[in-house]
């Protein structure tokens, strides 16, 4: 008994409490002695987060939740309360989905969406984003963000495009691992840090027909190709949890398929992380995917498959006790899940401080620092697609600006989806107006010039899905979009304002109706009077600067050929509106480049850059392949020359580095960030590929006049292919590093290497 008393005085806790109380002890000795107090009812609970808008006294005190999600300051305080009422008091995660922003927290600063800041080709910007973002979440209660979104942005038909960082792998993974950074801080411990989640694991993006959440037709061979890469380098970088998609592949639901999860992902990899299901994951394999006859086998298939945390499919706590019970799951078989989530619950140091709201928020979030960061991604975010030479605007001249458009006055829809406005939080109806600067404030803010405004269309109404207005599983049914016809009068004020101007910028896109889950769309056109708008607009002969705030590319009219410019602006977060001014006025340098390429037509998807090589011809018999605007592409005020393009050594080992030098060149009168690309184009594989791969890119400053020698290192193990077995290798032979400003092929210089041995 003499050895026991210094050790309870040394390790943190009171004489004679638990050892997993102690906070000196090392987390696996906290975790192995709380779990080994568990009842089997403590534990399923533990892998169970529910809806912290229903029941929470239920959710806590009957089914031992482990975590919550979709919480108002209130319930976070209340499900606390409730907690300490619990026979072992295990803290619970509160979650939420903070995408490019605290985005349910009012006045929280709301960013461009993730696509939008993937404009910006800067891992810096991105990853100082999620900082201020963890600050802001981590003060509200908030631990852990479902972001970022690593899906693969290839048909755009799909109604998730805006969560995503586009359509490029090796770009995903670059900015996505930014995110963890800034999310994750320099630890767990620290209190400003949040727990980073990596998703939709793996291949969500890839359903059939743009669908959401349908059969993913995708071979092993081809996500390890591309889908997976950029969920290995956020692994990586240590990104801590990651959710799995909703789809099946090869008739596998994500949620229990063991290949992805196990052997790749836990092994393979050799993750330690946290997984957890995405919305009723579980529930859906009954009652939707009809792959399992109850919860009981559906709860045995998802903890047998090694999933962690079960996100909202509240019979998953019976179903498990049930599948005990039948002898299909023995009583330990949580204990490897339980274990990671109590892990991730020490290294938070929630047992000894739950991080409740703070009391000083006002001094956390929506702060003017913040905002300053805000203006300047979403400068970053705005990509410059054509123009005549109309940009800049002269900001000295009195310039009689007609403003026209029915979202250049809509600030919630600026700021896309997962951003208060946009439907999945009952507790507020979008964010303070105060805070959010539209296109029409923004060039009102220009003070020289005369604005008007006129909307000139509507977009669309809504009707209640024939279907109810709920799943089977109750949740909400999205309601039908109904395009709105072409308005005679409104289209005939528009035209008024544009005859009496000097210049028209005409502000079009897509609304919230059109966006996120659930919602994908059959076309990329404009929805309702908008098409007839621009028509209308541009056939005035006034210059019209065509500004598409739009979740995604979508396609424009013929008529846009005879506009002045175009810009794509995205949703552009609360400070778009300001930043797109700037940009028109010429106080800032367009500098986006697309992180995704633009269709001519729905017809053409897929539109991706990086297609596998060998097909019969080059077009369609009635239409063009080539799209809109490629990935990378954007233009400056001013005018790029790439020359010069070296390699330094031609021959190669597989150890060694390419090295790339180029020239670029600023021949204008402004100065211009340029982003510098690097593709690899392997000349013969051994099994169908892509005929040429993002693998490298710089951003540099180059002042009018002046030139950069731009130097760019890539190691020879990065231009590796998927063999047909399914190993990635670098297989010997001929290879090109193409660099230019964008991938187009009519943009890129061409140097040769070879890789031998």
């Amino acid at each position: 008994m003499s050895t026991t008393a210094p050790a309870a005085a040394t390790d943190g806790r009171p004489d004679g409490a638990p050892a997993y109380t102690a906070p000196s002890l090392p987390t696996a000795d906290r975790v192995a002695d709380l779990l080994a107090r568990m009842t089997v009812e403590e534990k399923v609970g533990q892998m169970l987060q529910l809806d912290a808008r229903d029941d929470l006294r239920d959710h806590v005190l009957r089914r031992n939740v482990g975590s919550v999600l979709h919480t108002s300051p209130e319930r976070i305080l209340e499900a606390n309360r409730l907690t300490a009422e619990t026979r072992l008091r295990i803290p619970l995660l509160v979650g939420e989905d903070c995408i490019h922003g605290h985005s349910f927290w009012p006045g929280a600063t709301i960013y461009p969406t993730q696509l939008g800041m993937a404009a910006s080709w800067d891992t810096d910007l991105v990853e100082r984003v999620a900082r201020a973002t963890a600050r802001e979440v981590a003060a509200t209660g908030v631990h852990w963000t479902f972001s970022p979104v690593l899906c693969i942005a290839r048909d755009l038909r799909w109604g998730r495009i805006s969560e995503t960082f586009g359509e490029d792998p090796f770009l995903i993974g670059e900015l996505a691992s930014a995110m963890v950074r800034g999310y994750q801080g320099d630890g767990l411990d620290d209190p400003t840090a949040i727990l980073a989640t990596a998703k939709h694991f793996a291949g969500y993006s890839e359903t059939q027909g743009g669908r959401d959440a349908s059969e993913a037709d995708i071979s092993r061979r081809k996500l390890r190709s591309w889908f997976l890469p950029p969920f290995e380098r956020v692994a990586r970088e240590g990104c801590r949890t990651f959710m799995l998609g909703y789809q099946s592949t090869d008739g596998v639901p994500i949620t229990v398929n063991d290949w992805l999860l196990n052997e790749v992902l836990r092994g393979e990899w050799g993750w330690t992380g946290t997984l957890i299901t995405d919305w009723d994951n579980v529930g859906r394999m009954v009652w939707e995917q009809q792959v399992q006859p109850d919860h009981a086998h559906a709860a045995a298939a998802a903890v047998r498959a090694g999933n962690d945390m079960v996100m909202t499919t509240p019979a998953f706590f019976e179903g498990a006790l049930e599948a005990v019970e039948r002898g299909m799951l023995d009583p330990d078989a949580f204990d490897a899940a339980v274990a990671r989530i109590l892990t991730l619950k020490f290294d938070l140091g929630l047992f000894e401080d739950p991080r409740l709201p703070a009391a000083d928020l006002d001094d956390v979030i929506g702060t003017d620092e913040h905002a300053a960061l805000n203006l300047d991604v979403a400068r970053r975010s705005i990509v410059l697609l054509e123009n005549d030479g109309t940009l800049p605007l002269d900001e000295s001249e009195p310039l009689r600006v007609a403003v026209v458009g029915p979202l250049a006055d809509d600030a919630q829809t600026q700021l896309g989806d997962w951003a208060g406005g946009s439907g999945q939080a009952g507790w507020l109806d979008g964010q303070p107006r105060s805070m959010i600067t539209t296109v029409l404030d923004g060039l009102r803010g220009i003070g020289s010039w005369d604005v008007q405004y006129a909307v000139g269309a509507e977009i669309l109404s809504l009707e209640q899905d024939p279907q109810g207005a709920t799943f089977p599983d109750g949740q909400p049914r999205p309601p039908v979009v109904v395009p709105a016809p072409s308005d005679p009068a409104l289209l005939a004020e528009a035209v008024r304002a544009a005859e009496e101007s000097d210049v028209v910028v005409a502000v079009v896109g897509d609304r919230i109706e059109l966006v996120g889950e659930g919602r994908s769309t059959a076309t990329l056109d404009l929805i309702g009077g908008q098409g007839a708008l621009l028509d209308a607009l541009i056939a005035t002969g006034k210059p019209v600067v065509v500004v598409l705030l739009a979740s995604k590319p979508l396609v424009l009219p013929p008529s846009v050929a005879d506009a002045a410019a175009v810009v794509w602006a995205a949703n552009p977060g609360m400070l778009g509106g300001r930043a797109l001014a700037e940009l028109l006025a010429g106080r800032v340098e367009p500098s986006g480049r697309l992180p995704i390429s633009f269709a001519r037509h729905v017809g053409q998807q897929p539109t991706y850059y990086n297609q596998i090589r060998g097909q019969h011809g080059d077009r369609y018999a009635d239409l063009t392949q080539e799209p809109a605007w490629v990935f990378g592409e954007g233009r400056s005020y001013t005018t790029v020359e790439y020359t010069d393009l070296a390699v330094v050594d031609t021959e190669l080992g597989p150890d060694d580095t390419v090295v790339a030098e180029v020239t670029v060149r600023n021949t204008g009168a402004r100065p211009t960030r340029e982003t510098v690309q690097l593709y690899v184009r392997d000349a013969v594989t051994s099994v169908s590929w892509a005929d040429r791969e993002l693998k490298a890119f710089r951003q540099v400053d180059v002042a009018p006049g002046a030139a950069v020698r731009v130097r760019i290192e890539l190691p020879v193990a990065d231009c590796s292919i998927v063999d047909a077995a399914g190993v990635r290798r670098v297989e010997p032979g001929a290879f090109e590093v193409l660099v230019g400003p964008s991938s187009r092929p009519s943009a890129l210089h061409a140097a040769r290497f070879t890789v031998t041995g």
